[in-house]
């Protein structure tokens, strides 16, 4: 391969590790300085720095490296995008360790059935993640932000308010009671002592 060789790399989430796909890159001829990568980001993102960085890196006669297909795009109209892109400016597209011949009719149809394949991938991974959401919901796992306060501790604060022996003001530090419960009080004369209603969220 002539020109420079430009690597890209790419995970889905923050907790993923890049060296593998690093480690591939270097494998196949990749300069580390010329690896550009994008951590937690999926490849049905188009908005990824990292792509962004490493297709403008690329010259005409330059080789664009990924590790698989499914890192650079996880959809058929952006994989075809982007080889597109780098076509006409005269990058080569490497996948592993074979390149992409555009002018290929097998080549083109390989290409087309690997990101059809990452695009399928892509569905499934949604598709079970709503699902595990919907099982979790149904089971009583998912149930959204819960209050801070349980019932008991609502109930405490309510029985410290109407003994009059504490004011608003000194209820109103206790931990977790001001997106638990809205209090509404009059204050006495007595120091700011609680007179009269108090209302629950």
């Amino acid at each position: 391969m002539s020109g420079l060789l430009i690597g890209y790399a790419r995970v889905s989430t923050e907790e993923q590790d890049l060296t593998a796909q690093r480690d591939g890159l270097e494998q196949l001829g990749v300069e580390p300085s010329r690896i550009y990568v994008d951590h937690g980001l999926t490849g049905t993102n188009r908005e990824r720095p990292g792509l962004r960085e490493a297709l403008a890196a690329c010259r005409a006669g330059d080789t664009l490296v990924v590790t698989k297909l499914d890192r650079l795009a996880r959809s058929l109209p952006d994989a075809r995008a982007i080889a597109e892109n780098l076509t006409e400016r005269k990058v080569r597209l490497s996948l592993g360790a074979s390149v992409y011949e555009p002018t290929d009719p097998v080549g083109r149809l390989l290409f087309n059935v690997l990101a059809m394949v990452a695009e399928f991938e892509a569905d499934l991974i949604r598709s079970r993640t709503r699902e595990g959401m919907r099982v979790a919901k149904a089971k009583g796992h998912l149930r959204g932000k819960q209050p801070k306060l349980n019932p008991r501790q609502e109930a405490h604060l309510v029985e410290l308010l109407y003994s009059g022996e504490y004011s608003t003001a000194e209820l109103g530090p206790v931990p977790g009671n001001g997106s638990a419960w809205m209090i509404a009080a009059t204050a006495g004369s007595g120091g700011g002592r609680v007179r009269s209603s108090v209302a629950l969220a």
